[in-house]
């Protein structure tokens, strides 16, 4: 049995149906029942009593980043039986900058696992193509969209493929101890994602990259102040470079990764 955590999320959503896909026995752990066509366990993960159920029988997880107690979440799945954790970390791990809040928390995640005893594996994509999703409101109120970071190229990853190389290494031995690092085949700016999703929607779509004070403003009051800080040392003062392209999907999976336009058109639906 394999235990999804974010079953609901992009990642881990993408994560539960290739394993059904592949016919391996999963089980997707939610706050609330979600109506999941797989096994459903309630539970926190801030709250490793609460796992009790979710984790019987289990021998592998997928794990997001970021808990309460990482040391003690990993200890009561070890106690439980589990024996692999594949978890999905970020580029922002490898930052010495423990001030930045993203990158101390992927560190702290990365490093309690790496201490747990279990059989790991990380995974740190570049930023995930489906953050375009964001724009949603600003494309149901019309044909412009106002972004920050307009001029930062980003390799970005389909959730597809970060799951795909999740499941090889929940599935297959040889990936223990391993960190692969994800992108998409191409960097595009902003306004080039944009671009692509007009011709998928067959819409006039236009981009205007907000200034760094705009973009601020537009933060404040629904982004940590911490991550607003942290966004910025990523992007403004380009201590994270996610321009880069790597192989890794290509290499366990054994085909190409998705395209931007590839995942646009497996989308558009959502931007209807």
């Amino acid at each position: 049995m394999i235990l999804v955590t974010g079953a609901t999320g992009n990642v881990g959503g993408e994560v539960v149906r290739a394993l059904v896909g592949a016919g391996r026995p999963v089980r997707a752990l939610v706050r609330e029942p979600a109506g999941l066509p797989v096994e459903e366990a309630v539970g926190d993960l801030n709250e490793p009593d609460s796992l009790a159920g979710a984790l019987n029988g289990v021998r592998g997880v997928f794990l997001l980043p970021g808990y309460r107690d990482m040391p003690g979440l990993l200890a009561s799945m070890r106690r439980a039986g589990v024996e692999r954790a594949v978890l999905l970390s970020s580029p922002a791990a490898v930052s010495a900058d423990t001030r930045n809040a993203i990158s101390e928390f992927m560190i702290r995640s990365e490093t309690a696992v790496r201490e747990s005893g279990l059989a790991w594996t990380f995974l740190r994509p570049n930023a995930f193509m489906s953050n375009a999703l964001r724009w949603l409101p600003q494309l149901r109120e019309g044909d412009v969209v106002k972004d920050a970071f307009g001029d930062v190229p980003i390799a970005s990853v389909d959730p597809y493929d970060i799951a795909a190389v999740a499941v090889r290494a929940l599935l297959d031995s040889g990936h223990e101890e391993r960190v692969y690092e994800l992108s998409g085949p191409e960097r595009l700016l902003p306004a080039e994602r944009l671009a692509v999703l007009a011709e998928v929607l067959g819409r006039d779509l236009r981009f205007r990259a907000l200034t760094d004070e705009e973009a601020r403003a537009d933060m404040t009051g629904r982004v940590p102040e911490e991550y607003i800080h942290a966004f910025f040392s990523f992007y403004a003062d380009g201590t994270l470079d996610e321009s880069k392209i790597y192989p890794t999907v290509e290499k366990l999976t054994g085909r190409p990764p998705r395209s931007f336009r590839q995942w646009a058109l497996a989308h558009a639906d959502d931007f209807r």
